[in-house]
């Protein structure tokens, strides 16, 4: 039977744990195999700026960093499963993939 990967990527971790115990519970409530929530590694993008960007003053920085959490999620393909994940309401926070695997 095919498994199907769903890929959650956000800013906020909260909500990406959210999402990927919601889709479990679907999962384990149906009796399906599945496996995860697998944690991907976190990418991190720090950006430092000056904080007065014209010459006067003091040489003071500030530091900015946008932490980008990925959760991997793998249940064997139901449709019924996938119409129930389809509904879960997602923020906009969650960009979520769906694929079908061999």
């Amino acid at each position: 039977m095919a498994w199907a990967v769903i890929k959650l990527v956000s800013v906020n971790k909260k909500d990406v744990d959210t999402i990927a115990r919601q889709i479990k519970s679907i999962a384990t409530s149906l009796n399906i195999k599945n496996k995860g929530p697998i944690p991907l590694p976190t990418r991190r993008i720090s950006q430092t700026t000056r904080k007065t960007p014209a010459a006067d003053g003091s040489h003071t920085f500030e530091k900015w960093e946008l932490r980008i959490h990925k959760r991997l999620v793998q249940i064997e393909g139901s449709e019924q499963a996938l119409r129930q994940i389809m509904r879960i309401p997602v923020p906009d926070t969650v960009q979520i993939e769906i694929g079908l695997g061999g």
